[in-house]
C-alpha cells in the first residue's frame, strides 16, 4: 500500500488526478486543475465537482470478459475460456499464481477510487449546491452519500478477496504521513462497511430512481450491499471459521448463529421498501435498462460488443470466448422442477435439452439452439465447432446470457449491456440462505423466497416439498443461487465462502461430445475437457506483493 499512496499523493497536492480530469476536465489545463478549481466555492450547480464524482464510477466493477478477456465464472465450475491457453481464468481455476501475479487483482484500482471518495467527502461541502431530493435532502449530502456508497462498494470488493484490509477511514494523506498501515480484520472491515451503509442511506436517491440518473445509487443500493455484506460475514468461511488456525485474519473466534439472523434482517429490508420486484421476463433484466429488478449497475451502454464477444463462432465477427460447462448444464433440471437425475423427472439422455428449466434456454447455446435465423451447430465438424485452430467451444456449449434478442434476425442487435452488480433475484435468494440458516427449519418466508424465484423462472409447479429440512432446503437454495445467477460472479465467491472449495474445485469437469451421423441422428457423450485445483491458501487472494514489501506492518495473507 505505502508505494501505492506515495504514488498518488503529488495529484492531491499540486493537481488532482491528473490523468482522469485530462478526459472529464478538459476546458482547464491539466496544471490549472487544483482543489480549489474542482471544488469551486463560487460553483452552485458543482459541474467541476460533478465530473470529479463520476470519474470514481469509472473504478467500478465490471462483469463481462473482465479477467484476462473472460468471465470470472470461467475460474469455476460453470464454465471454462474457449482459448486454450494460460489464460488469466485457468490461472485462477488452477491456483498457479503468486503474490506478484494474482489474475483478479483489484488492490490498486479499489485504493485509487478510495482516496478519490476521500478527496471528494472533505471537500464537497465547499461547494455551494443549490436544489434538493423531493425528500429536502440537499444535494451536497445527497453526492456526498454517493460517494461514501462508492467507498463502500470498493472495500466490499477489497475484503472479499483479501480478507480485512487496512480501513483509511476520512484520511487523505500527505507527504511525510507514517503510510506503514497494518490490515484491520475482516470484523472491522464489516462492522465499517455496515455502518457506512447505516449512516449514508437516507441521504441517497429514493427508489425507484428516476431514468435521468439510473447510473447512481439509491437507498436500495445501500441496503442491498449491505445485505449481501452481512450475508458474507455469516457464512462458515468467517463464522467460526478459524482458518488455518489464524482466527486474527477474520476478527471472529466462534460460530454466532445470530449474524444469519442480521443478514436475513437486512435482506427483508430491501423488500420492505416495497419498490422492486422480479421481472416477469427472466432475460430482459439483463437487456432492458429501466425495470424493477435492477438496484445498482454500472453504465455500459447500448451496443452489440458482448454479442459479438460470446455469440457461437460460426456467426460473422463472433468469438464464442466462453464455454459453459456440462456441470453447470446439468445443474439446470425439467420444466416441471425436478433433476435430471430423477427417474421422474422425464431427462432424456437422446434428447437432452427437451422440456428444460426455461433458464436453461436463456443461458446456453446448445445445439440446436436458434440464433441470428439459424440452428446453433455444436456437433463434431458443425458450423460453431468445426475443429482446426480456431477458437471455438471446449464444452458444445456457448453463453447465451446478458445477449439481446437476436434469434430471428440476421445482424447483431444494440441493446443494453449495463453491469448489474445488485438486482433483487440475488436479494430474495441471500434472504432465503440466512433465514434458513438461522431457523432450525424452513418457515413459509424462505419458502415463499426461493419459490418467487422459481415461479418466475416458469416452473411447473414451482412449490418445493412442505416437509424440507434445513439441510435439504439449504441444497435447493445453493442450487438455485447456481442457476439463477450464473455468470454473474456469485459462483467463484459463493463455493469460497461456503467452505467447499476444496471440494467443488478440485474436479475434472465436462463437456458434451456430439457427432452426427449419416442419418441426421445425434449421439450425445459426456466427457472430460478441464481439471481444476484448488487449495486451503486459495480461499483468500494474496495480498500484493509490492504492498508487503513497501509496507511494514503489512501481513501476507497466510500460505502466500
Amino acid at each position: 500500500m505505502k508505494n501505492y499512496i506515495y504514488k498518488f499523493l503529488w495529484v492531491a497536492v499540486i493537481t488532482l488526478f491528473a490523468v482522469s480530469c485530462k478526459s472529464t476536465l478538459e476546458d482547464v489545463p491539466v496544471e490549472q486543475q487544483t482543489l480549489e478549481f474542482v471544488f469551486d466555492k463560487n460553483d452552485s450547480a458543482g459541474s467541476n465537482a460533478n465530473r470529479f464524482l463520476f470519474d470514481i464510477y469509472t473504478h467500478l466493477p465490471v462483469l463481462f470478459n473482465r479477467v484476462g478477456g473472460d468471465f470470472l465464472d470461467a475460474a469455476t465450475d460453470d464454465g471454462i475460456s474457449s482459448l486454450n491457453s494460460n489464460t488469466s481464468v485457468q490461472q485462477l481455476a488452477q491456483g498457479t499464481y503468486t503474490s506478484t501475479n494474482y489474475p483478479d487483482d483489484q488492490w490498486a484500482n479499489c485504493y485509487a477510487a478510495i482516496r478519490q471518495t476521500n478527496i471528494f467527502i472533505n471537500n464537497i461541502d465547499q461547494v455551494p449546491l443549490l436544489g434538493k431530493l423531493s425528500n429536502g435532502t440537499p444535494y451536497n449530502k445527497v453526492w456526498k452519500a454517493e460517494a461514501k456508497f462508492l467507498r463502500a462498494l470498493f472495500y466490499f470488493e477489497l475484503v472479499k478477496r483479501y480478507g480485512g484490509v487496512p480501513l483509511l477511514g476520512d484520511k487523505v494523506f500527505q507527504l511525510g504521513d507514517d503510510l506503514n498501515i497494518p490490515r484491520n480484520s475482516f470484523a472491522d472491515c464489516v462492522q465499517y462497511i455496515k455502518n457506512e451503509c447505516d449512516s449514508m442511506k437516507n441521504n441517497l436517491r429514493p427508489d425507484p430512481v428516476e431514468p435521468s440518473n439510473l447510473m447512481r445509487p439509491t437507498k436500495g443500493a445501500a441496503l442491498a450491499l449491505k445485505a449481501r455484506l452481512l450475508l458474507y460475514a455469516a457464512s462458515p468461511l468467517y463464522n467460526g471459521g478459524n482458518i488455518d488456525g489464524n482466527n486474527a485474519l477474520t476478527g471472529y473466534t466462534d460460530y454466532d448463529k445470530e449474524r444469519w439472523n442480521l443478514a436475513a434482517a437486512a435482506a427483508d429490508s430491501v423488500r420492505a421498501e416495497n419498490v422492486f420486484g422480479l421481472d416477469t421476463a427472466f432475460k430482459d433484466v439483463f437487456i432492458v435498462e429501466y425495470n424493477n429488478e435492477r438496484i445498482f449497475a454500472r453504465i455500459n451502454g447500448s451496443n452489440s460488443s458482448l454479442d459479438k464477444e460470446d455469440s457461437p463462432m460460426g456467426y460473422t465477427l463472433s468469438n464464442g470466448r466462453t464455454s459453459p460447462t456440462q456441470e453447470l448444464a446439468d445443474a439446470f433440471g425439467m420444466i416441471n422442477g425436478k433433476d435430471i437425475t430423477d427417474p421422474a423427472s422425464g431427462y432424456n439422455s437422446i434428447d437432452p435439452y427437451k422440456n428444460r428449466d426455461p433458464r436453461f434456454y436463456k443461458t446456453f447455446f446448445y445445439n440446436g439452439s436458434i440464433w441470428l435465423s439459424r440452428p446453433v451447430e455444436t456437433f463434431e465438424g458443425g458450423a460453431d465447432k468445426p475443429g482446426g485452430t480456431r477458437q471455438q467451444t471446449r464444452t458444445g456449449y456457448y453463453l447465451r446470457k446478458f445477449l439481446g434478442d437476436n434469434e430471428t434476425l440476421t445482424a447483431f442487435n444494440d441493446h443494453s449491456h449495463d453491469h448489474i452488480l445488485f438486482r433483487y433475484g440475488e436479494v430474495l435468494l441471500n434472504y432465503a440462505e440466512a433465514r434458513n440458516e438461522y431457523l432450525d427449519k424452513p418457515d413459509q418466508n424462505v419458502y415463499n423466497a426461493v419459490e418467487a424465484i422459481r415461479r418466475r423462472a416458469k416452473l411447473s409447479p414451482y412449490q418445493l416439498s412442505a416437509t424440507l429440512t434445513k439441510d435439504s432446503m439449504r441444497i435447493i437454495i445453493h442450487h438455485e443461487r447456481r442457476k439463477e445467477l450464473a455468470f454473474e460472479e456469485h459462483r467463484y465467491w459463493d463455493v469460497r465462502r461456503w467452505k467447499e472449495a476444496e471440494t467443488t474445485f478440485n474436479t475434472s469437469l465436462h463437456g458434451m461430445l456430439i457427432y452426427k451421423l449419416g442419418s441426421g441422428t445425434l449421439t450425445y457423450q459426456k466427457v472430460p475437457v478441464y481439471t481444476m485445483a484448488f487449495a486451503a491458501k486459495m480461499y483468500f487472494a494474496p495480498i500484493p506483493y509490492s504492498e508487503v514489501t513497501k509496507n511494514n506492518k503489512m501481513v501476507q495473507n497466510p500460505q502466500w
